[in-house]
């Protein structure tokens, strides 16, 4: 097993990977400058989630849009893929994506498309999916974050929405690759398959299930202080309405 992974671990890859904890490393000094040191550890590492998920969508899956509408090459009908989109943009007799491009987003993407194919193209479903979560989701969790270091109430609530959109765009991202037998995913070893397609997917179902977590016991902690203070109001108002009757009857 070790030799297959040493296997794919080539200059690119190994750069990407070291990218991805350098935004990771950049999202936890980021909290240590702008949170309050008594800031709970659960917000703190909401904090840390939101801004590596901004860090993620507007810099590396911004530039795999970039290489949709703007990286091309003329169409050769003897390559053709299951992902292979031939009217992108309305122009059949060319083909999009990373695949075609040279730049340092080219390369870093054209590593994780070894697993999944489409991510070096211009597939319509993941393109759709990533104009809102670069356009959308995005500057939500910077606005999380913003939230959280203000200690805005509100911030609960984002992140539910925020999760609901990035569990929403999992599922759709995979379900169209599960109903037609995976043709575009490669999981043939264990970089693919468990780093590249289980772990860093999976990192976008469990913290946003964790944000929504949290969320969720915000707003219920306060609804019950909200049911609390409406008793003691109404059972001090049933007091004064008791003294007043007594004192009629005397």
């Amino acid at each position: 097993m070790s030799s297959t992974i040493m296997d794919q671990l080539d200059t690119t890859t190994i750069v990407s990977l070291l990218s991805v904890l350098l935004l990771l490393n950049s999202a936890f000094v980021l909290s240590l400058r702008v949170l309050h040191p008594s800031t709970p550890s659960t917000l703190r590492v909401l904090f840390i989630w939101h801004a590596f998920d901004f860090l993620i969508h507007t810099l590396f899956e911004g530039s795999f849009l970039y290489n949709c509408f703007f990286a091309s090459a003329p169409f050769d009908s003897g390559s053709m893929h299951p992902a292979l989109i031939t009217n992108f943009l309305n122009q059949p007799d060319r083909v999009f994506g990373s695949a075609y491009a040279n730049n340092w987003a080219s390369k870093l993407w054209m590593v994780y498309a070894k697993a999944d194919w489409r991510w070096g193209q211009a597939d319509l479903t993941v393109i759709s999916l990533e104009l809102l979560t670069v356009f959308g989701a995005g500057p939500l969790a910077l606005w999380i974050c913003y939230k959280i270091s203000k200690r805005d109430p509100m911030a609960g609530f984002w992140m539910v929405v925020l999760a609901t959109g990035e569990l929403y765009g999992g599922f759709m991202t995979f379900c169209p690759e599960w109903l037609t037998g995976n043709q575009n995913l490669d999981a043939s070893n264990f970089m693919f398959k468990w780093v590249y397609l289980v772990f860093f997917n999976m990192l976008w179902v469990f913290l946003p299930l964790y944000a929504m977590w949290y969320a969720f016991g915000d707003m219920y902690n306060a609804f019950m202080v909200r049911n609390g203070v409406v008793a003691a109001r109404l059972e001090m108002h049933r007091l004064e309405v008791e003294k007043q009757k007594e004192q009629k009857s005397k």
